[in-house]
């Protein structure tokens, strides 16, 4: 393959830095290099020996200029909205983090290691939406279940860390924290709908009139899409924690028949890219603060519900900005680049 050009929009963010640092050490052949920030440019990053400026998306005159073969969007919904088509009509493979293309029928909505075969053809806008970062811990811990069981319904609540609302929303915990501490109310909630310092919220996104949540919609929607099961039975609610990064998911799994632990523990095994905590007294489990590879989805606390035989519990825990959102856009890209789907149509 040929050394490629590749666009990182939204670069100086939680999410756009951590794509650039896993670009640098990927394998990927690189030809040129233009990193966007939704606000102002003017940053520098090193990579791979050289020093590149981050250029302000607004300063851009005409649309040819952002012609490139992949344009990575990490930079919110808003600005996916506004700029992800115009990239594309470039020829660009647009692969966005944003939640502006995910249910678009025309855009394929992906998890390399769960549903692969799905990014086979050319996609017909060119775009191709990464999952929320709570979606994709938890498909990719579903998969071999739902691989290998009926399932009749899935319930689970989240756990989600501040950098799920970038920099800023790190920034926020830590500046509340520290107030907490000193004895002082601290700064009024930004990011969030309450301060979230030594706190707990139960909404993450708008609430609907019915009372469901943007991300709890999300977790449902996605989902369903990406296992190909439109009546997959899944409800959530969703929870803000003062967790600076990783989401953690209490889930629970209904079948439609008895299950045996042994079984959907060799099956969690011997997925790719979860690792199990099978003994919970030597394993221990997995939390956020003290995850082990940020590639893998960390998966513990497995056991049969002791009155239901056709119910299981998992504790599901993932690095919601490597797992969550760098890691899969960059396999996505690699998906692209093996099925050659890269250049113009």
């Amino acid at each position: 393959m040929r050394a490629l050009d590749i666009s990182v929009v939204g670069a100086t963010g939680a999410v756009g830095t951590a794509l650039i640092k896993l670009l640098e050490k990927s394998e990927i052949a690189i030809n040129r290099l233009r990193l966007f920030s939704s606000g102002s440019g003017a940053r520098q990053f090193k990579f791979r020996d050289q020093t590149y400026l981050v250029e302000a998306l607004r300063d851009i005159g005409d649309i040819a200029d952002t012609k490139t073969d992949i344009a990575f969007f990490c930079a919110g919904d808003d600005v996916s909205a506004k700029w992800g088509a115009p990239f594309a009509s470039q020829g660009t493979l647009v692969i966005d983090n944003s939640n502006s293309f995910r249910m678009n029928p025309d855009v394929p909505l992906i998890v390399p290691q769960v549903n692969a075969s799905s990014l086979t053809v050319r996609p017909p806008s060119r775009i191709v939406a990464n999952p929320d970062c709570s979606t994709i811990q938890l498909v990719r811990a579903l998969k071999p279940l739902i691989a290998t069981f009926d399932i009749h319904q899935i319930i689970l609540t989240t756990y989600q860390a501040a950098s799920g609302m970038g920099l800023l929303g790190c920034k926020e915990l830590l500046n509340g924290a520290q107030a907490v501490i000193e004895g002082s109310a601290g700064p009024p909630a930004e990011r969030f709908p309450v301060p979230l310092a030594f706190n707990v919220i139960p909404q993450i996104g708008e609430i609907s009139r019915e009372g469901v949540a943007i991300e709890e919609r999300k977790l449902v929607q996605e989902s369903r899409k990406i296992f190909g099961m439109p009546h997959l039975q899944l409800t959530a609610t969703c929870v803000r924690v003062p967790v600076k990064t990783g989401h953690s998911e209490a889930v629970y799994v209904e079948f439609d028949d008895h299950v045996r632990l042994e079984q959907v523990r060799e099956l969690l095994a011997n997925e790719p890219g979860v690792r199990l905590y099978a003994d919970e007294i030597r394993d221990g489990y997995p939390t956020p603060r003290f995850l082990g590879d940020p590639a893998d989805v960390h998966v513990g606390q497995v056991r049969v519900n002791p009155e239901n035989p056709r119910g299981l519990w998992m504790w599901v825990v993932a690095d919601n900005l490597q797992v969550g959102a760098a890691i899969n856009a960059l396999l996505i890209a690699q998906l692209a680049i093996a099925n050659n789907l890269i250049g113009e149509t």
